[in-house]
C-alpha cells in the first residue's frame, strides 16, 4: 500500500469516529497499521484462523463496528458482523423500515468479559407524530465457528428486550386492535403497571376484544410475535386511541395475592377459579420469558392427576374410597419399576383414601392390569370436560391432553406422568368439578360478551364426589398436604404433586385445592415437592378467599 493511500483511509475512519461512536477506535486504527493480524508468507499475510473466547480487543472491534452499522441503518453490514445473519438482516432493516426508528445513538457500557451492556437513544416517528424511544439492553461477541472471527451473538433480544422468538419484529402504524380498559368482577381497573403479570393476558385481551370493547384505535411501536396466537405487545404510544371498557371475571384481591405469591419463586404459575361458576378468579405467571404457562403449559402433572384417576377407578367399579389400595414398595408394569417417595413406608392394607392422601405411586401402578388403555383418557374428557381441545377461555389456552396410550404409558398415566400434559388451569378446573360435580368451562370473560359456545361434559356422579372430597380433605387435613393447608378454614380439600421431567434433576412442584367455592392449582417448574412451593402459592391464594 503506497503512503498516500494508507493516510487517505485512516482520515475517512477519523471522519466517520468524529461523526458517530468512537468505541473501539485504538483498535480499529491499529488493525490499519497493521498486517491484519495475520502471519507473513512469501505471497503476503496468511489468514490464521483463531480459537477460544474473543480478547478484549476483539470484543470492542465488533461491537463498535456492529454499533456504527446498526446506527447508520445499514442493516446487511450490521447482520454480517453477527452469527446468524439470516436472521439478524430482516429485523434489524424493520428496525428503521417497518419500525421507523431514527437517529439512533447507542452508548456502550463497561464490557464485562465477552458480555457488553449497551443503552439505546432513538426516535418513532410515523405520519407527522413522534416520540423519544429509550431503553437498554446487552449483546454477547463469540467466536465463528467456521470463520473463527469474532461475531455477535445473535438474539433478537439484543435489538429490544422485549423481543423474545427468533422472528419477532417491531412495527410502528395504527394498532391492531383498540386499547381497553379491563375491570375486574367489582369494576376495578387492572392495569399492567399494578398487576404486571397480568401484562401478557391484557395484551391478548385487547386483541381480541379491542374492537368488541368500543374503543377506537391509536399509534403504537409494538412487538409482532410470531408464535401463532399471539397478541402484539405495545412498546411506544405515538398517539393514544380510546378505550373500551372490558369486564372480566378476575378478582383484583385474589390477583394480588397471587401475584406476590408467584414472585418468590422461578418459573411459577397459578389459577383461582369458582368452582361454582368456572370463573377465573386469578392468573399468574413469574416467569422471565413472559409464557402464559399458567393457561398454554404443557407439563406432567404429576400426583395431582390421581384426583382423576381415583374418579377412574371409582366409577368403573374398580375400588371406591374405603376399599382396597395396596400400597407396596415398588410395583412393576410392562417391564418397568415404578417406587414411592424414599420416606413413605409400604401398607399392604391401605384403602384407596390412605394411598391417596399419602400419595402413594404404587397403589395406583397396581390397578393398571384392570384399567382399559383408555379409561383414563375417558373420563378426563368425558366426566372432567379435560384434554377435548374445545375450551373458549377468552383467550388462547390449552386444555390438556390425556391419551390412551398403551405400554408402561397405561401405569405412567395413572400418576401424572408418562403422556398426560396439564397446566394450572386444567388443574383448577379438575379440583373445581371434583368438589362439586358439575364440570363448568373456566372462563376468564363473561360468555355474554361474544355468545361464544363453551364446553361441556357429563360432570360426577353424586357418590363419586362425595368421595373424591373426602380423599381430599384427608390430604389436606391429616395427609401430604396438611402442613401448607393448617390454619384454612372452612370446606378445604388438596393434593399434592411432582413430577419428574426429562433431563432434570429437580421434579416439578404441583399443588391444587379448594376451599369453599375457590378452587386453585399451581405448578413450579424444578420447584421439587409439591409442598415445597406450588403448596404456599395455593394456600396464599385460597385464604384471600377470593
Amino acid at each position: 500500500m503506497h503512503k498516500g493511500a494508507k493516510t487517505a483511509i485512516v482520515g475517512s475512519v477519523l471522519a466517520v469516529m468524529v461523526g458517530g461512536a468512537g468505541y473501539g477506535a485504538f483498535n480499529i486504527l491499529n488493525a490499519l497499521n497493521s498486517d491484519g493480524g495475520g502471519t507473513a508468507g512469501a505471497n503476503g499475510p496468511v489468514s490464521v484462523k483463531k480459537s477460544g473466547p474473543p480478547d478484549a480487543s476483539e470484543v470492542a472491534d465488533t461491537t463498535a463496528a456492529f454499533f456504527a452499522a446498526w446506527e447508520k441503518g445499514q442493516a446487511a453490514a450490521a447482520a454480517a458482523l453477527t452469527n446468524n445473519d439470516q436472521k439478524a438482516e430482516p429485523l434489524l432493516a424493520a428496525y428503521g423500515g417497518a419500525a421507523h426508528i431514527t437517529g439512533v445513538r447507542i452508548t456502550p457500557g463497561r464490557a464485562s468479559g465477552t458480555t457488553v451492556p449497551f443503552s439505546v437513544a432513538a426516535t418513532v416517528s410515523y405520519e407527522g407524530k413522534s416520540k423519544p424511544l429509550a431503553y437498554k439492553s446487552s449483546l454477547k461477541v463469540v467466536r465463528g465457528l467456521t470463520t473463527g472471527k469474532a461475531l455477535v451473538d445473535w438474539q433478537p433480544s439484543l435489538v429490544h428486550p422485549g423481543l423474545k422468538e427468533m422472528d419477532d419484529t417491531l412495527v410502528t402504524g395504527e394498532s391492531a386492535a383498540p386499547p381497553i380498559e379491563a375491570v375486574d368482577r367489582d369494576g376495578k381497573v387492572l392495569t399492567k403497571e399494578k398487576y404486571p403479570s397480568l401484562g401478557p393476558i391484557l395484551d391478548q385481551l385487547r386483541a381480541t376484544y379491542g374492537e368488541k370493547a368500543g374503543g377506537t384505535a391509536g399509534v403504537e411501536l409494538t412487538i409482532r410475535h410470531a408464535a401463532p396466537d399471539t397478541a402484539d405487545t405495545p412498546l411506544l404510544t405515538l398517539a393514544e386511541g380510546k378505550a373500551g371498557r372490558l369486564p372480566t371475571t378476575i378478582s383484583a384481591t385474589a390477583q394480588a395475592a397471587a401475584e406476590k405469591a408467584v414472585g418468590k419463586f422461578d418459573n411459577a404459575s397459578v389459577v383461582a377459579v369458582r368452582p361454582s361458576t368456572g370463573e377465573v378468579l386469578a392468573v399468574a405467571n413469574h416467569r422471565a420469558d413472559g409464557f402464559n404457562a399458567a393457561f398454554l403449559g404443557e407439563r406432567a402433572p404429576g400426583s395431582t392427576m390421581k384426583i382423576v384417576s381415583a374418579a377412574t377407578l371409582i366409577d368403573n367399579g374398580l375400588t371406591t374410597a374405603n376399599g382396597p389400595a395396596p400400597c407396596p414398595a415398588e410395583a412393576v408394569w410392562e417391564s418397568q419399576t415404578f417406587h414411592n417417595l424414599a420416606d413413605l413406608p409400604a401398607d399392604e392394607k391401605a384403602t384407596l383414601a390412605q394411598s391417596f392422601a399419602r400419595s402413594c405411586n404404587t397403589a395406583f401402578v397396581k390397578f393398571a392390569d384392570e384399567v382399559g388403555v383408555d379409561s383414563l383418557t375417558r373420563e378426563a374428557q368425558q366426566r372432567f370436560g379435560v384434554g377435548r381441545d374445545d375450551w373458549k377461555t377468552g383467550i388462547p389456552s390449552f386444555d390438556g391432553s390425556v391419551p390412551a396410550a398403551g405400554g408402561p404409558d397405561t401405569a405412567a398415566n395413572l400418576i401424572g406422568q408418562g403422556k398426560v400434559q396439564m397446566n394450572p388451569l386444567t388443574m383448577a378446573s379438575v379440583t373445581a368439578t371434583a368438589m362439586t360435580g358439575d364440570f363448568r368451562q373456566p372462563v376468564i370473560v363473561p360468555r355474554s360478551l361474544d355468545g361464544r359456545t363453551l364446553a361441556q361434559a357429563e360432570g360426577l356422579p353424586g357418590t363419586t364426589v362425595t368421595q373424591l372430597r373426602s380423599m381430599m380433605n384427608r390430604t389436606a387435613t391429616s395427609g401430604t398436604a396438611a402442613g401448607v393447608m393448617s390454619g384454612l378454614h372452612g370446606r378445604i380439600g388438596a393434593k399434592t404433586g411432582s413430577a419428574e421431567t426429562d433431563g432434570n434433576a429437580t421434579s416439578d412442584s404441583w399443588f391444587t385445592g379448594y376451599r369453599d367455592d375457590v378452587a386453585a392449582a399451581a405448578m413450579v417448574e424444578d420447584g421439587g415437592h409439591g409442598v415445597d412451593a406450588a403448596g404456599p402459592i395455593v394456600a396464599t391464594v385460597l385464604r384471600t378467599g377470593g
